[in-house]
């Protein structure tokens, strides 16, 4: 096939490719240190059963077993010297599968990264690159009897890597097809940090037949990035084959993958809606997962995944592309979801297994985010940056990273804001912060620079829009959603609504309370601000606090600013048999009398009593 037969075949419609090789000769019994390549050689019985397989479920494209068939790859397991035997062994067992269908299936030969990277951020340079691809591709295209019909270049992070192996291709067979695919990480850019759009463009730039996405994370993360390179590059066709997700967990020493089968069939025809040219799967999809692409393929829908929308900002001599991606705390904003979050506080030490037990015990309690306090009480914590990492890497729920403006300059501030970005950490609840009077160095540095209202407005409307403080381009906008603080109590009502207004005009997504122990004060709160300003207030996630005994009840009462406890309230935890079963039934009826008007509750533990939040939730689950 040359590139002008690859074009027009293209042009009859999504080609569907085959799904994963190594995971599946993983599952059959091949140890994960052990060459996936060579087997080609040692059992070639097996992979032909897994071609087979493919092209039974309905692929009209399969790949060959070589992907790490190159000298550096294969120099892990002594086997340098074979790449020739190896690719060639590859191409001839794949062909004969072929010939045994009586099917017009294409054989493309699989060409992975080197697994050392190039100069200057390794010590491999591009002739030395060039020649160890031209090695196996010279192998994969003049095979006997009959070499591959096209390659795929794919799972590259290093668009120079790419440049090299294009280089060795058109070099050894110029017009063999080429398909060129990087893969992305969980923040949407390459291992070597490039984004969505510059990587289009990158490999636009190369002589190539089409350009795609593989392994990454499933089928929504592709299709999201699928979004950007269709836009970048409209003139190209584009090629998809995601992982199974993201692996999910260990079982016996094996990854497991969670995408399902008819997952993969509803985001096939998604990406055909897309324009994807080639479709298919990579690491955790299996013949099932073919199978059921095949089938959606071939029966009259829609998918119910929607083409992402894509915005692209123009910054000076630079493209940005942003994916409307909303974090899961967005999406309840949005829909009216109920929230139940908690509060939790880092630990004091190194040691994480605690927290991580209590947010466990949280999210099978019924929460379905976390807030994580920073420096509660200007007490000394691990950063709470690290602990809502873990939290959401570790737990599964998205965090809420308290951000207090107390303490931080504009530099540390701004640095703050990408590494939490960075980190995957994008719900954000902006406060002033504990002054370090009260707590464990009282003589610590007190100042700031900005106020919550103006962190606030910096975060959605410069750091959203790719601009930091100064007006300068920090490569991408973020997407952080923004919470801010709000007492439903005051003593200043006024004051405290025209505060709240302010909050809502800079850009505040949401507002947390402080603990409501007055139900009809906090809802005639929420009356006045309609009244005043004609709409309703953003969505408010109402504080709840369980009361422990009597005396916590008196101290928050009469020692804590902005926390009123009316004396109903104070004489039941005065008289109550079992105290912290009282300060339960007291949070449950605040929280069903408020629930009409809220959207959820931000639930904060006395003295870490975690249970006793767990008991609040129950109500939530009836």
């Amino acid at each position: 096939m040359n590139r002008q037969e690859f074009k027009q075949r293209l042009e009859q419609g999504p080609v569907l490719m085959d799904g994963a090789f190594g995971t599946v000769l993983h599952g059959r019994g091949v140890p994960i240190d052990q060459s996936f390549d060579a087997v080609n050689l040692t059992n070639p019985a097996l992979v032909a059963e897994i071609h087979r397989g493919y092209i039974d479920a309905g692929s009209e494209l399969i790949e060959t077993n070589t992907f790490g068939a190159n000298r550096f790859k294969l120099t892990e397991h002594g086997l340098q010297h074979q790449v020739e035997a190896i690719n060639r062994a590859a191409v001839a067992v794949a062909r004969r599968v072929i010939a045994g269908s009586f099917k017009d299936v294409l054989l493309a030969g699989s060409v992975g990264p080197l697994g050392a990277r190039l100069a200057p951020l390794g010590r491999v340079s591009a002739a030395e690159a060039e020649a160890a691809f031209a090695e196996q591709i010279a192998a994969l295209t003049t095979a006997e009897p009959q070499g591959v019909d096209l390659l795929i270049i794919e799972t590259m992070s290093d668009i120079k890597e790419v440049e090299a192996a294009v280089s060795a291709a058109r070099r050894v067979a110029p017009d063999v097809p080429i398909v060129a695919e990087m893969t992305f990480t969980r923040d949407d850019k390459t291992l070597l940090g490039y984004p969505p759009d510059v990587a289009a463009a990158g490999l636009a730039s190369l002589d190539v037949d089409a350009i795609g996405i593989n392994c990454s994370g499933g089928p929504a993360q592709v299709l999201r990035l699928i979004s950007i390179v269709r836009q970048v590059t409209p003139e190209l066709p584009v090629s998809a084959s995601p992982n199974a997700g993201w692996p999910e967990q260990m079982h016996g020493g094996r990854v497991m993958y969670p995408a399902t089968p008819d997952y993969f069939g509803d985001y096939a025809r998604a990406f055909q809606e897309a324009g994807v040219s080639l479709i298919g799967g990579c690491c955790g999809t299996t013949a099932a997962h073919i199978r059921a692409m095949r089938r959606a393929l071939d029966t009259p829908g829609e998918s119910p995944y929607a083409l992402p929308e894509v915005r692209i900002v123009s910054r000076t001599e630079k493209t940005i592309a942003v994916v409307d991606r909303p974090t899961q705390l967005a999406q309840h904003l949005s829909r009216g979801q109920l929230v139940l979050t908690v509060e939790m506080n880092p630990p004091k030490g190194v040691a994480a297994e605690r927290l991580l037990a209590g947010a466990r015990m949280l999210r099978e309690a019924g929460a379905n985010f976390l807030n994580i306090a920073d420096s509660p009480l200007a007490r000394m914590r691990m950063s709470a940056w690290a602990a809502a990492y873990l939290v959401q890497k570790q737990i599964g729920l998205e965090a809420v990273l308290h951000f207090p403006t107390r303490g931080r300059n504009l530099l540390r501030i701004q640095g703050d804001l990408l590494a939490a970005h960075a980190m995957g950490i994008r719900n954000l609840f902006v406060t002033m912060g504990d002054p370090t009077r009260i707590g464990d160095y009282p003589e610590a540095m007190d100042s700031y620079d900005i106020v919550p209202t103006g962190l606030i407005e910096l975060i959605k409307k410069q750091f959203n829009q790719g601009l930091d403080k100064a007006g300068l381009s920090i490569d991408q906008p973020t997407t952080f959603v923004v919470g801010c603080a709000l007492s439903l109590t005051p003593k200043d009502v006024g004051a405290e609504l025209r505060l709240l207004r302010k909050k809502v005009e800079h850009g505040a997504d949401f507002a947390l309370t402080q603990p409501v122990f007055d139900a009809q004060v906090a809802l005639n709160f929420l009356d006045a601000y309609e009244q005043a300003y004609g709409e309703p207030p953003p969505p408010i996630l109402a504080g709840l606090k369980p009361l422990y005994n009597s005396r916590n009840a008196e101290f928050l009462h009469h020692e804590v600013p902005g926390i009123y406890i009316p004396e109903e309230q104070r004489e039941r935890m005065r008289q109550a048999e079992r105290p912290q079963a009282e300060g339960v039934r007291i949070a449950q009826e605040i929280a069903a009398a408020l629930r009409p008007r809220v959207q959820g509750f931000y639930i904060m533990p006395a003295f870490g009593r975690y249970d006793l939040v767990a008991d609040v939730l129950d109500m939530f689950g009836e």
